[in-house]
């Protein structure tokens, strides 16, 4: 039988990309690792803000760097008609359009999905906003910081003395990676009908939806869940405890795993205390459960007890630092680092999640600003001396 050479799922798809900051960016890169041709639509003067958070990456924004491989960047100024023309150009040809600009910009710059669609039937587009079409927040700023506020996840968030938001910008993310799965959703249908979509994702309603279990506690008990640390509100023994030289995580989800942890502590007259011998009876008493984990968890290193938990199957975890991160040894022995080309360096780039056991996530390089302009409008028809010109015109920026 011949060989196949095997393909990543998006060979073959096109996706244009308006888009900025994280959210559609994360979207787009998922599909770009996953093999679609992903064409950035940036601004001439400075392109995607991204860029400019900071230099941390050689010169190049941390987030641009995590959220632009694997794209190429069309600098194009959609403010004149003649860069509206080659955007539009570029669309016909594509299978998915994704933009997060403010709501309604995109339709007053003649991209909107109403007049994309009607003119491309089979076009997936994606409009990606705070808010969501309509209702009285459509038109306000929707910066992740602020939709963690809206969707009650800041209130959930830090300690009982401090609301915090995390640390990493979930909104941004939860609502990219449904971008990326409702486009994933919309060609699968589109194969087999031929028929695009129009989709519709809002940070917001994103965000909710990961509040779960939360949100029913309070809509089902009228008690607003409170604001516990690393502990859980459900869960108990489940927080930091101190090490003889540091502290460890450790999370017991049933009374099996305290029978297991009373036996490696050392304390098997806890096992059936009445207090402590079903989960809710330690939520009951969390406070003397903690304390009597705590008592013995100090007797040890971190390293130490880590080993003993481990060993016993008992669910348990070092706080490790970004550092220790990076060179986690799971990612190193299960070979989860490439390397990427950026503006100004080649830099580490961790394989995405998902691992297909036939073909490797394609892996490209972060583009600089306008890196692919001219190669994009000489296969939209362009000639030299047009690319010339509009270049000299301010509508384009030729990069590399």
């Amino acid at each position: 039988m011949a060989h196949v050479e095997s393909l990543l799922p998006l060979d073959g798809v096109t996706v244009v990309t308006l888009e900025q900051a994280v959210a559609a960016p994360l979207a787009s890169r998922h599909l770009a690792d996953l093999g679609a041709r992903v064409i950035k639509v940036e601004r001439p003067d400075g392109g995607d803000f991204a860029r400019a958070y900071d230099e941390a990456v050689h010169g190049t924004g941390a987030h641009f760097v995590w959220l632009n491989r694997g794209k190429e960047s069309l600098a194009v100024d959609l403010k004149s008609a003649e860069g509206r023309d080659i955007v539009q150009t570029l669309i016909a040809s594509a299978d998915v359009f994704l933009q997060n600009l403010a709501p309604g910009a995109a339709a007053r710059l003649c991209l909107g999905s109403d007049e994309l669609r009607a003119a491309h039937p089979g076009l997936v587009t994606v409009d990606l906003s705070g808010y969501g079409t309509g209702g009285p927040f459509e038109q306000r700023k929707a910066y992740d910081m602020l939709i963690q506020a809206e969707s009650g996840l800041i209130s959930i968030t830090g300690t009982p003395d401090d609301a915090v938001k995390t640390g990493i910008p979930t909104a941004d993310i939860a609502s990219g990676m449904y971008c990326a799965q409702a486009v994933l959703a919309a060609l699968l249908r589109r194969y087999r009908t031929g028929e695009g979509a129009a989709i519709e994702v809002s940070m917001l309603e994103s965000t909710v939806e990961w509040m779960g279990h939360s949100l029913y506690t309070q809509m089902y008990t009228g008690q607003q869940p409170p604001r516990m640390g690393v502990s859980h509100v459900s869960i108990a023994p489940y927080d930091s405890y101190p090490t003889r030289d540091g502290q460890i995580l450790i999370g017991v989800q049933s009374d099996g795993g305290w029978r297991a942890l009373t036996t490696v502590l050392g304390v098997p007259e806890l096992t059936d205390d009445p207090r402590f011998a079903t989960n809710m009876s330690r939520v009951e008493n969390r406070a003397a459960c903690d304390a009597a984990v705590a008592d013995r968890t100090r007797l040890w290193t971190t390293a130490e007890l880590d080993a003993k938990l481990a060993d016993a199957g008992i669910p348990a975890a070092q706080i490790k630092q970004l550092g220790d991160v990076a060179d986690h040894p799971q990612l190193a022995a299960r070979d989860r680092w490439r390397t990427v080309g950026t503006p100004f360096a080649q830099v580490k780039a961790l394989l995405p999640p998902a691992t297909f056991g036939d073909v490797e996530a394609s892996m490209g390089d972060v583009p600089a600003l306008g890196a692919q302009t001219a190669a994009l409008l000489a296969e939209a028809g362009y000639a030299p001396a047009d690319v010339d010109r509009l270049a000299d015109a301010g509508v384009v920026r030729l990069g590399g």
